[in-house]
């Protein structure tokens, strides 16, 4: 036999790949300038690959003010998209079939309206008319898919969205259950989310109770309103879906989630009777972290997005049915099309290249995962029998319980990387860096909102209002207005309304003269901050100190929130943290007009004003402020500002009189406190 004939064993054959799992439905959160604009985004995003949508809306729309209300000066289209009427909702969905579209929207204080007018979009888009039969728009509203975030009581805690008092917003919502289960039954119409919980500050245990409390109230919401049967109850229990937030504690994350499937589970069987257990299932869909993307080395976030990812996708049996990533750069500002592709890509890979779909559960058999997962249902229970001691969340909202918990667990969060016990790669530790080619023009790393975007929004309101019906749209807000003092389900006369032409501020204004406003507790009063004063802190106390008796008393400090811009997290701590370094502090709580804020320091007499704004309406508002202070009298006032503000922007602001600007990378809030004192001083020429 030669050479060339020797038989050459063959190798083993290699056992069959498993099948994969169906993904989640990926997403990516989107919405800014137009509805043009937006849905142009949509459709590049859907051809990359996406399987789902994530609508933002502006704050304007969120909160219920057309873009021609004074509240809404320099928000509209900075954070989302507006849609003020029913033909900006047809534009955002143009070529979009909604039919076929499985379309999250974060809206909660407006979920109704825009809800309304997403069904009339794709009723138009299947050719019905004012003329079609409810047995067509029936037809249609079967076949969409998809969620409203439509949870209000997170937003009292930490978004600061809301409207109306709880009592009535939790009608709202109630009302909007009982209908979608009847005429929109693959529609998930409340997306209870703890998401923004563990934004403000909230501990895996607080993220749970809290989270699982508003569930509570809102099924007993529905059951004691009557309109769903005890039938129709278990399929109430099943449309509920939950959005929560991972962060890069990837274990604990996925210990948190088997313990939600847990406790879900648990409530649903015990406290309502649900036998199906397909009707018991924990459902939801996340966000990972953006409280902990850095402005600092914001390549790093790249990183912390693949490990919080891995949080809820890992095992199996907690896995997400929808997952949605931030983009890298979002601690610097608007992330462009090529960044949120980026973040589609990693959510690709993982489900595509890699064979985490290809195995059961990972972590069944594990003591430490049990372990871990045990001791947060337990915590987790006994925090939630202390809310319902109180009497639910609503109370809990109300009396500031909540709110307060969760101010004090973030001043923790925030002492620990102050003082290097948790530790931020690129922020407290390995902070030093190579240029990045990334950051290269700080100003090109980010898109910016189109400046055009307000006048379009105006326009396209005053053209809207000009060719409706007017005698249509006062019939339908006065039948809106009249079904609102009674027991009558509101989606119909909201259907009504959309119909007839109405906008967005009309609605939510027409709902306001009946159920009034409400402004939830700041929980700042009430708040533990820093337990124990370090050498900094004590040095920054005696400097506060000795500048007030300079000054002939205590220093007083103003921290305002402008706009509409709701997220209050950081102006919250930079309170506390003030108060504990010896400030006097006056903080009246978000969405306050410039106006308001200069008459709060005249009447305060303040030695220093402070402005929050993460909405990137900065450039409209701060200027505002200035130049109320400045009519005021009040010029040698120094104001200082704080929020997601490009470089080049704040040198605007500083040439414009502002005293010093603090982005996300200046996380040291004592050192902030030390140096709002040395403005004080160079203002009345201390030094």
């Amino acid at each position: 036999m030669t050479d060339s004939e020797v038989q050459v064993p063959s190798a083993a054959p290699e056992a069959a790949r498993p099948a994969k799992d169906r993904p989640w439905v990926m997403r990516t959160y989107a919405g800014h300038s137009t509805a043009a604009a937006s849905n142009a985004l949509y459709r590049t995003n859907l051809a990359k690959g996406q399987t789902g949508l994530s609508v933002a809306f502006d704050l304007p729309t969120q909160t219920g003010y057309d873009p021609d209300s004074p509240l809404s000066r320099g928000e509209v289209g900075k954070v989302g998209v507006p849609v003020p009427h029913l033909g900006e909702m047809r534009r955002l969905f143009e070529d979009i079939p909604l039919t076929g579209m499985n379309t999250s929207m974060t809206i909660n204080a407006t979920a109704m309206w825009m809800l309304a007018m997403y069904q009339v979009a794709a009723e138009e888009q299947n050719g019905l008319t004012a003329d079609s039969s409810p047995e067509e728009r029936s037809a249609v509203a079967h076949q969409l898919a998809g969620t409203t975030q439509n949870d209000i009581i997170k937003e009292y805690l930490s978004r600061g969205t809301y409207v109306f008092p709880p009592e009535h917003s939790l009608r709202l919502i109630g009302d909007m259950i009982a209908y979608t289960v009847h005429e929109i039954p693959k529609w998930n119409p409340i997306n209870i989310c703890s998401y923004h919980l563990q934004e403000a500050g909230a501990t895996p245990t607080q993220e749970l109770a809290y989270a699982l409390c508003t569930a509570i109230a809102v099924l007993d919401q529905v059951k004691a309103a009557g309109q769903v049967d005890e039938q129709d109850f278990e399929k109430v229990v099943g449309r509920i879906s939950f959005f929560v937030n991972a962060g890069v504690r990837f274990i604990e994350e996925t210990c948190k989630m088997r313990a939600f499937v847990r406790l879900w589970d648990e409530i649903t069987r015990e406290r309502y009777g649900v036998t199906d257990e397909k009707m018991r299932r924990f459902r939801y869909g996340v966000q990972v972290n953006s409280l902990g993307l850095t402005e600092a080395q914001p390549e790093n976030n790249v990183q912390r997005i693949v490990l919080e990812m891995l949080g809820v996708t890992l095992s199996k049996n907690a896995r997400a049915r929808a997952v949605q990533l931030p983009a890298w750069n979002e601690a610097l500002g608007l992330p462009r099309p090529w960044d949120q592709q980026w973040s589609l890509r990693l959510q690709q890979v993982l489900a595509f290249e890699s064979d985490l779909l290809e195995y059961d559960d990972i972590f069944d058999g594990s003591h430490v995962i049990e372990a871990k997962v045990a001791f947060l249902v337990a915590s987790a229970k006994a925090e939630i029998d202390r809310v319902q001691a109180l009497g639910g969340a609503i109370a809990a909202v109300e009396s500031g319980y909540m709110k307060q918990a969760l101010v004090s667990a973030h001043a923790a969060r925030r002492a620990r990387i102050e003082n290097g016990d948790e530790i931020i790669v690129g922020v407290n530790k390995y902070d030093t860096t190579e240029p990045s080619p990334l950051t290269a023009n700080l100003d090109e790393a980010i898109m910016a909102a189109d400046p055009a975007a307000e006048q379009s929004a105006l326009d396209s309101v005053a053209d809207w209002k000009a060719h409706r019906d007017e005698a249509a749209v006062t019939e339908a807000l006065a039948t809106l207005a009249a079904d609102a003092k009674t027991d009558k389900n509101l989606m119909h006369a909201t259907l009504a309304a959309a119909r007839a032409g109405a906008t967005t501020g009309e609605w939510a204004g027409t709902l306001r003269e009946v159920f009034g406003e409400f402004r939830a507790p700041t929980g700042v009063s009430g708040a533990v901050g820093v337990a124990e004063a370090g050498a900094e802190l004590a040095a920054v106390r005696d400097k506060v100190r000795t500048t007030g008796e300079e000054l002939g008393g205590r220093l007083r400090l103003l921290v305002g929130k402008p706009g509409l811009d709701g997220h209050s997290n950081g102006a919250e701590q930079v309170a506390v943290r003030a108060r504990d370094a010896g400030f006097e502090v006056i903080y009246q709580g978000i969405r306050l007009t410039p106006d308001q804020i200069v008459a709060a320091a005249v009447a305060e007499d303040v030695h220093c004003v402070g402005l929050s704004i993460l909405s990137g309406s900065h450039m409209e508002l701060v200027p505002d402020v200035l130049d109320g202070l400045r009519a005021a009298g009040l010029e040698d006032v120094p104001v200082i500002v704080g929020g997601i503000i490009p470089e080049s922007d704040g040198r605007r602001l500083v040439e414009q009189g502002v005293a010093a600007v603090y982005t996300p990378k200046d996380f040291g809030l004592t050192e902030i406190m030390g140096g709002i004192v040395d403005v004080i001083r160079r203002a009345h020429d201390l030094d």
